[in-house]
């Protein structure tokens, strides 16, 4: 009655076609169900997972240029964002990728590269069961508040004890006067530092408040995508500047925001080493400098939401996490392979050694100790240890080496992991000085002008250059001169110097006295940027790092006066109306600016200046490791704890 009769066929022919067609519709439907959970359960299908998780207020992370962590990058890799448009190749994240710290490189030297697969079966059915190990991490992560089954109390690990820490301190963490130097240029200078630190923070809060960093030029905030819909970047990476330095009208102002307005239920996608650098060791640091409740409160609360980052074939975090209630996680679409950072995955045991202090949850040093596990257990080439590595298969992707973006934070959490142990982590000191070897035999390398520098290598091909965030290294060699073989003690500090003069040299060869985001040592070049994408400056800490580092290792005071140098160049270049910025090209006379207050500016550029006109009480380094992001961690005297444990009270 619905359907004509078609001529030449019966009714019931007709029936059994309808069948027909209803088992294909059947089957059909159930091939596109099956499908679409293939694909979205593939993990590196980030574009899919984009599509289909929440979305936040964020465009999706994107990191472009390679050099950092750190970066931070640090340096951990920081790629400038502000940067788009200006120099070819440069990407969109602000990292020091330290990494991205170092210090989230060249500023992530990457190529924007559509992520290729690795083998996709044994990844996918590790996914799936990701999915359930989140939920059981959750669950790890919150062990030590046990829920009593008579009475529905939780039942709480044993609580930090900030009074009996204190007490295990060396030296009070101000020092005498709050580390007032006793020869009035020095003070005099150290003052004008913390004015500098006064102007940014006045104009961050006039026209940036709760947004993650400055614009000074167009007088605005910026918030980017590196935080996951974190906010406050600039406001908690600058707590414990503010208050080593007694701005504690600014310091209240700051503490309040982050017991107010530090929302920490974001559903965005971060960049774990940022987060960890930033976040989570600015409030670590916070509090161990103030005692302040609420700072602990906060890092335990948002460390617990990196653990699933860690739900790998190998234990190898990866790269971007959701804040989220999904945790799921992904490498980055640049990255080979979909492979994880050095410099990333290697820049969180200082801090999650500290989330177990804290929280009593062993789960985050067991975490950061099989990431120690595996590195210790694969081959390296040539003892060196690569860039890229595979977070499923646990082998290196490539073998591309570098002591600046990419690697750096890596080398310096394992003299700082043996430092901050008081000195009993034998497994971190034995990797630092057998990685240091490595690198000495085949990266440290003379110029023909005298200087000494460390290359880059990939695959056994030497890349004369070093980039900005590779001039922390001078600090680092000194700091753990003391502690290798008693007869290389001065061989260490030599060639602490010699690197921190070669950095030194980087920044007085260019017109402006700062110095660019990498130079070379290649066709008559010594120190000195050669191409046109390697001129700017962002503000970046590594070369002051070092200044500071050496002179409280040697008191030399030639390190004090190319500090000041520094501040002098920050202030006739960098400075604007409303905050600082960094500066295009640092061999034009007249400065081009970026546009951009960097965080890490106010966390290290700053507090390394001031620090390095200050007594060496203030912050001394028999008490206190920096983290990648300058944030002051306390050393882990476990035996003096113990002993006061044992003593009854009086």
């Amino acid at each position: 009655m619905f359907f004509r009769k078609l001529p030449g066929v019966s009714a019931s022919g007709m029936g059994l076609r309808l069948s027909q067609k209803f088992v294909f519709l059947l089957f059909l439907s159930g091939l596109v169900t099956l499908c679409f959970g293939a694909l979205f359960f593939l993990p590196d299908s980030v574009r899919l997972k984009r599509i289909f998780l929440s979305k936040t207020d964020n465009p999706p992370v994107t990191v472009g240029s390679e050099n950092g962590v750190r970066d931070h990058t640090k340096k951990t890799i920081r790629d400038p964002e502000h940067l788009r448009g200006i120099t070819p190749g440069k990407g969109e994240t602000s990292t020091k990728l330290k990494s991205l710290s170092r210090k989230p490189s060249d500023a992530y030297e990457a190529r924007t590269a559509e992520k290729t697969a690795e083998s996709r079966v044994p990844e996918v059915l590790n996914q799936a069961r990701g999915i359930n190990e989140a939920g059981r991490a959750r669950d790890a992560a919150t062990a030590p508040e046990k829920q009593t089954a008579s009475s529905g109390r939780v039942e709480h690990s044993p609580a930090f004890d900030y009074e009996k820490f204190k007490k295990c301190l060396l030296k009070p963490p101000l020092g005498t006067e709050q580390g007032k130097p006793s020869d009035p240029p020095t003070l005099q200078r150290r003052d004008k530092v913390k004015e500098m630190m006064k102007f940014a923070w006045d104009n961050y809060k006039r026209y940036a408040w709760g947004k993650n960093e400055l614009r000074p030029l167009t007088r605005n905030g910026h918030i980017g995508n590196m935080f996951g819909g974190l906010r406050g970047a600039s406001i908690v990476d600058s707590l414990d500047t503010l208050y080593i330095m007694g701005l504690m009208e600014e310091y209240n102002d700051a503490k309040e925001w982050v017991e107010n307005s530090l929302d920490l239920n974001t559903n965005g996608e971060a960049s774990l080493f940022e987060v960890n650098i930033r976040y989570v060791g600015g409030l670590l640091s916070a509090y161990y400098l103030t005692g302040e409740e609420v700072f602990k409160r906060k890092v335990l609360e948002l460390g617990e939401k990196l653990l699933p980052a860690f739900n790998t074939p190998t234990g190898i975090p990866r790269g971007v996490i959701n804040l989220g209630s999904s945790g799921t996680s992904w490498s980055w679409g640049w990255a080979s392979a979909g492979s994880s950072i050095l410099a990333e995955f290697g820049t969180l045991h200082l801090e999650f050694v500290h989330l177990t202090e804290l929280s009593g949850n062993p789960v985050y040093t067991e975490k950061v100790m099989n990431i120690r596990k595996l590195l210790n257990k694969i081959e390296k080439p040539h003892g060196l240890y690569p860039n890229f590595l595979s977070p499923v298969s646990g082998n290196w992707v490539q073998h591309h080496v570098s002591i600046g973006g990419l690697g750096d934070s890596f080398y310096e959490y394992l003299i700082k992991s043996y430092l901050m142990s008081d000195k009993t982590d034998e497994e971190a000191k034995r990797m630092y000085y057998s990685a240091l070897q490595a690198i000495e035999a085949n990266l440290v390398q003379k110029s023909p002008g005298g200087l000494t520098y460390m290359a880059e290598w990939r695959g056994g091909l030497l890349d004369h250059k070093m980039g900005h965030l590779a001039c922390f290294s001078g600090g680092m060699v000194g700091i753990g001169a003391d502690d290798g073989a008693p007869e290389k003690r001065q061989h260490y500090l030599d060639l602490a110097a010699e690197i921190t003069h070669t950095c030194h040299e980087s920044y007085s060869r260019s017109a402006t006295k700062l110095g660019p985001e990498a130079f070379r040592f290649d066709s008559g070049a010594e120190a000195t940027a050669t191409r046109l994408s390697d001129r700017y400056y962002i503000l970046r800490p590594e070369v002051i790092e070092s200044y500071m580092y050496m002179w409280r290792l040697t008191h030399d005071p030639k390190y004090r006066q190319w500090g000041w140098e520094a501040v002098e160049a920050l202030e006739r270049h960098c400075r604007v109306e409303a905050g600082f910025s960094g500066i295009r090209d640092v061999y034009a006379a007249s400065a081009s600016h970026d546009n951009m207050q960097q965080s890490f500016f106010l966390s290290e550029t700053l507090k390394y200046l001031y620090l390095l006109f200050s007594d060496d009480e203030l912050l001394s380094l028999e008490d206190w490791v920096f983290n990648t992001e300058a944030h002051p961690l306390p050393v882990i005297r476990r035996g003096c704890l113990q002993e006061q444990e044992e003593t009854p009270p009086q």
